[in-house]
C-alpha cells in the first residue's frame, strides 16, 4: 500500500517536471523562430487569467452546474459522521457535504485546498452501497482533497493551456514574420525561394497537431495517476482496501449517465460518468490513452492486492 501511494507520487511529480519543461521548450522554439520574446510570456499570462476564475470560485460553479444540495445530519447521518470521522483522519477540516438527486452511481470532492473544498456523492451511490463501500468512496475523495490533486490538476490546466494558446497564435499566423532566401539550382537556371515554406510547415506540425496532442496525453496521464493515487490514500485511511474494492466494482456495472455531468466536469468523478462505466471494456489502448480515469479493472485489481 505505501510503495503504491510512493510510487504514484513519484510518477505525478516527474510527469510535471517534464510538462514544465516541454512548454518552457516551446515557447523557446516559438519565440525563437518568429522572433517575438513576448509570444510565451503573454501566453502564460493568458492561460493563468483564465485559469484564476475556476480557482477560486469553480466549487460554486460545479456545486450549480451538478445541482447539487447540501447534505443533512437528519436525512443523511451516515454520510455525515462518515465524512467527519475520514476527515479527523485525514488530519484534515471536515469538508462540506453535498447530495446529487440521481440514480447513477458516482461521487466527487472539489476545491482549491483542504479549507476550500466540498465532497458530492448521488443518492444513487446512497441506496447501492453499503457503509463500508460508502466510506471507501468518502476516502478516496478525501485523500484527493488532502493529496491537492484539485489545485495540481489546475497547474496541469494551465500548462496544457499554455500549449494550446500558442499553437492556436501561430497557427493563425499565414506566415512567419522572418524571411530567409535559399537558392535552388533548376535545369531552367537558379532560383531563389523562401525557407519560410519550410520552416512553416515544421512549426504547424509542432504547434498545431503534436504538441497538444503530446499536452493532453500527458494531461489525461497525470489524471490517472491522481486517480491511483487517491484509491490508495483512500485504502490507507480506512485501513480496508476491499471497502473501495467492492464499491468500485458496484459502480462498473452500473449503465446509468450521470445527467448533471459534462465534459468539463467528467474527471472530477471517482469513475467517468458520461459512459455509465469508465470504459473499461471499450476501446483499446489509444482510447484509455485520453481518458481521465484508469481503466476500472485494474483499480479494482490493485487495491485487492495491497
Amino acid at each position: 500500500m505505501y510503495n503504491e501511494i510512493s510510487s504514484n507520487k513519484i510518477k505525478s511529480a516527474t510527469l510535471i517536471i517534464f510538462f514544465i519543461a516541454f512548454v518552457i521548450l516551446l515557447g523557446y522554439f516559438v519565440s525563437m523562430i518568429e522572433g517575438y520574446e513576448w509570444v510565451f510570456p503573454l501566453a502564460i499570462i493568458i492561460a493563468v487569467v483564465e485559469t484564476i476564475g475556476g480557482y477560486y470560485y469553480g466549487d460554486k460553479i460545479i456545486l450549480a452546474i451538478s445541482k447539487a444540495r447540501p447534505a443533512t445530519r437528519q436525512e443523511n447521518a451516515h454520510l455525515v459522521n462518515s465524512v467527519e470521522g475520514l476527515a479527523i483522519a485525514a488530519g484534515i477540516p471536515a469538508p462540506p457535504v453535498y447530495v446529487i438527486d440521481d440514480t447513477a452511481l458516482n461521487a466527487f470532492a472539489t476545491g482549491r485546498n483542504p479549507k476550500h473544498a466540498v465532497i458530492v456523492v448521488t443518492t444513487g451511490l446512497l441506496d447501492k452501497l453499503n457503509r463500508v463501500e460508502l466510506e471507501g468512496v468518502i476516502a478516496h475523495e478525501m485523500s484527493h482533497i488532502k493529496n491537492y490533486d484539485i489545485r495540481l490538476m489546475a497547474l496541469v490546466a494551465v500548462l496544457a493551456g499554455t500549449v494550446i494558446l500558442i499553437s492556436d497564435m501561430l497557427t493563425r499566423r499565414p506566415y512567419l514574420s522572418r524571411s530567409r532566401d535559399i537558392e535552388v539550382k533548376t535545369d531552367g537556371g537558379s532560383k531563389n525561394i523562401s525557407s519560410n515554406f519550410i520552416f512553416t510547415i515544421v512549426l504547424l506540425l509542432l504547434t498545431a497537431i503534436v504538441a497538444p496532442l503530446f499536452a493532453q496525453i500527458i494531461k489525461m496521464y497525470i489524471s490517472r495517476q491522481r486517480e491511483y493515487l487517491a484509491d490508495a490514500s483512500g485504502a490507507l485511511l480506512t485501513r480496508y482496501p476491499e471497502g473501495l474494492a467492492s464499491a468500485l466494482e458496484k459502480i462498473s456495472h452500473d449503465v446509468e449517465v450521470l445527467e448533471a455531468a459534462n465534459k468539463a466536469t467528467a474527471h472530477l468523478f471517482i469513475a467517468s460518468p458520461l459512459l455509465g462505466t469508465d470504459g473499461e471494456d471499450i476501446g483499446g489502448f489509444f482510447e484509455n490513452m485520453f481518458s481521465t480515469h484508469p481503466p476500472i479493472g485494474d483499480r479494482i485489481k490493485r487495491l485487492r492486492s495491497m
